[in-house]
């Protein structure tokens, strides 16, 4: 056989095997991450995408809550989203989170996690962490406690019972701390914080999980502007390390931190670009900012 022959079929060997490969990957058909050899549970994001929705649609009793709705997030940027009351904003982060299911669409965490293939739980789990408006912690524990019950260990009772922090997880909720400002404040009964510092303490819980990606709703509703600051600062701080979807209506704040502002309406894309792009669309200006 000629060298020519032989490279002809060494090629074509290697066509089929990658045609084999992409018919038995989770994403259905895509291969991850270019042949490169995944670890189970790691997030590929070697296409530079953590997060697609694609088509996604839901009703509820004949309401469109989310029409056709596609959009996508790169590895380590914070994406901020607007819109009008009842654009679907909250139904979305539902979908991306597992507590509703769509009518119909594709939601990929990465290029081969099919995340309308697992449960609330498993998408915690897998890395996909969400803070609600309100802030939930437990308030009679102190911030310590709250950061110390969010790490990722065996929760069962004998276990829980006989856990010791090790030197790594106390550097790590000691840098939870200091990124969270609430350093001067670990042995203070949560409940006894201010309704900023309990975002932040919530936001640090989530931050013990060590999330790829972070939803956000409304985070700054209710702070001072102080408060609102340093949120600002810390969700900056996050930016790169993690993917942060932020859903707000404080234009301010918005401006602060953004660099891509998508504006849901009606279940969809209504805009996208920088905030002074969106801000000068007149659909935009129509639906949501007024004149």
């Amino acid at each position: 056989m000629t060298p020519d022959l032989m490279d002809a079929g060494a090629e074509r060997v290697a066509r089929h095997i990658a045609f084999e490969q992409t018919l038995h990957t989770e994403s259905g058909g895509r291969a991850a991450g270019y042949g490169r050899h995944m670890t189970p549970g790691e997030v590929d994001v070697t296409h530079g995408r953590i997060l697609y929705l694609d088509d996604v649609s839901v009703s509820f009793d004949g309401f469109k809550a989310i029409n056709k709705l596609s959009l996508d997030i790169a590895p380590g940027e914070l994406r901020c989203i607007i819109g009008p009351n009842g654009a679907g904003k909250t139904t979305m982060m539902d979908i991306i989170t597992g507590k509703t299911r769509p009518d119909e669409g594709t939601v990929f965490f990465g290029s081969t996690i099919d995340l309308l293939r697992h449960k609330e739980a498993e998408i915690a789990q897998l890395g996909i962490g969400r803070k609600f408006q309100k802030p939930t912690v437990f308030e009679q524990l102190t911030v310590f406690e709250n950061l110390e019950l969010a790490l990722k260990t065996d929760k069962g009772v004998k276990s829980s019972m006989l856990f010791k922090l090790d030197s790594e997880q106390c550097d790590r909720l000691a840098e939870v701390l200091h990124t969270i400002h609430l350093e001067s404040s670990v042995l203070r009964m949560a409940g006894n914080l201010s309704h900023g510092q309990k975002q932040w303490l919530e936001i640090g819980m989530l931050l013990m999980q060590d999330p790829k990606l972070l939803l956000l709703d409304e985070p700054v509703a209710g702070m001072t502007d102080e408060e609102t600051a340093r949120t600002a600062e810390l969700f900056l701080s996050l930016k790169g390390k993690h993917s942060l979807m932020v859903v707000e209506h404080d234009m301010s704040f918005i401006r602060t931190i953004s660099e891509i502002v998508t504006v849901l309406c009606d279940g969809s894309v209504l805009a996208q670009g920088t905030l002074d792009e969106v801000q000068a669309d007149e659909r935009v200006i129509e639906v949501y900012l007024g004149r």
